[in-house]
């Protein structure tokens, strides 16, 4: 079947469906406490939709020229065809025609996926913070990624 999709901008109303999402992609998923917050003024949060259907979502927080990507998710049945870049294109597209000079992210060191798709959108690896990311036992390292405007 064929999808249509389209990007629209959410509201805190939304944030229970983000939970829902953020719940089923993610063993240590933000709050919905934390996911309500991100609705505030230096935040975009957009949603990736197939008719009604949420298919995964970004949140971009942007201060002046510092934007930060913060979270992109999509739902796991949909991962693989390309959703969460054109939500990552999306994003550092908002940001660019918001002013931003560059785009931050952080990503688990083991996610290959995103790394490579990171790396395929002109992000470059300026860091890492060690053992900051919960596991079922322990703690894993973030990759600290930036992108140049």
């Amino acid at each position: 079947m064929l999808m249509t999709l389209a990007l629209k901008k959410l509201t805190k109303e939304d944030a229970p469906g983000l939970h829902e999402l953020e719940s089923a992609c993610h063993r240590f998923p933000m709050s919905l406490s934390n996911l309500e917050t991100c609705f505030g003024r230096f935040y975009h949060v957009i949603g990736l939709f197939d008719d009604e259907e949420l298919l995964g979502f970004g949140i971009l927080h942007q201060l002046f020229e510092d934007a930060t990507l913060m979270d992109i998710c999509v739902r796991p049945a949909s991962q693989g065809q390309g959703l969460g870049k054109r939500l990552t294109e999306a994003l550092i597209e908002l940001a660019a025609t918001q002013g931003a000079e560059r785009m931050m992210l952080e990503v688990r060191a083991s996610n290959e996926r995103a790394i490579a798709l990171y790396r395929q959108m002109g992000f470059e690896q300026t860091g890492m913070r060690a053992n900051y990311y919960q596991l079922e036992q322990g703690k894993e390292d973030a990759i600290l990624m930036e992108r140049l405007f």
